[in-house]
Order: C-alpha cells, then sequence, then structure tokens
C-alpha cells in the first residue's frame, strides 16, 4: 500500500511541476490583459487614457467602461498614447458638443467641461462597445 501510494504521490508531483506555460522565461508578461486593461490606477481625475481599443482611467484604473467622477464645471482631458496610425475618437451621443473628432497620433488630446451634474457615457466612433466610457458629474 506504501508504495502504491507513494508513487501516486510522485505521480502528483510530476503532473504540477510539469503544468506551467510552456515558457522557459521567469520575466512576468507585461500586459497580462490582452486589451491593455490592466489596472493602472493613481492617477488624476479626469485624465483618461485613450490606447489601443481602450479607454482608461488614470484615476482609479478603470477600462472600457473608464469611469471618472467630476465635479460641475470639472474637466476630463483624454490622451492618445501607443495608438499608432489607428484614429480614435471620444464621442457622447447625447451631447455631440462634448465630443471630438477623429484623432491620430500619440500625443493628440482632447478635453471637455461638464457644466451640468449627471451622467455622461461615450465610446468610440470607430471602435463602439469595444471602447466605452463614463463621466459622472456631481
Amino acid at each position: 500500500m506504501r508504495i502504491v501510494l507513494g508513487c501516486i504521490s510522485l505521480g502528483l508531483v510530476a503532473a504540477v511541476l510539469s503544468c506551467g506555460s510552456g515558457s522557459n522565461s521567469q520575466e512576468p508578461n507585461p500586459n497580462p490583459n490582452p486589451t491593455g486593461c490592466a489596472d493602472r490606477g493613481g492617477g488624476s481625475a479626469g485624465e483618461v487614457t485613450v490606447g489601443n481599443i481602450l479607454f482608461r482611467s488614470a484615476h482609479n484604473g478603470t477600462c472600457n467602461p473608464a469611469v471618472d467622477t467630476v465635479a460641475v464645471g470639472g474637466t476630463v482631458t483624454w490622451t492618445w498614447v501607443n495608438t499608432g496610425a489607428t484614429s480614435h475618437s471620444v464621442r457622447f451621443s447625447a451631447t455631440p458638443n462634448l465630443s471630438s473628432g477623429l484623432l491620430t497620433g500619440d500625443g493628440a488630446t482632447h478635453t471637455a467641461t461638464f457644466t451640468a451634474a449627471g451622467t455622461y457615457n461615450y465610446d468610440c466612433v470607430v471602435h463602439g462597445s469595444q471602447m466605452t466610457g463614463r463621466v459622472v458629474v456631481q
């Protein structure tokens, strides 16, 4: 009986040790989330990164939807980062005056000022429901 249990134990240990990613690298994956929406909060409220098919709040790391809360009269700035030649926009269907046009290139920005309390949902005209965000104005 001990021999059988010992063989089973060795088999389990070998099975556990053989499970892995198949990579010999011990480096962590620099982008564990394929959409790039890893939590990276800690920045200022009202700052949103526009990336490769993502909107990400600099404040709390929320992504698709990026959610930011600002005071009445507050502004939100979207900054294009690592977008390459792909165009993106900030489109508010209910309040088109807050929307941007199509912008391309790292460093492009769009700023909107929110003068009334409410919840403002937006997306990218190119990517629709794949790139979304929300601004809550209190």
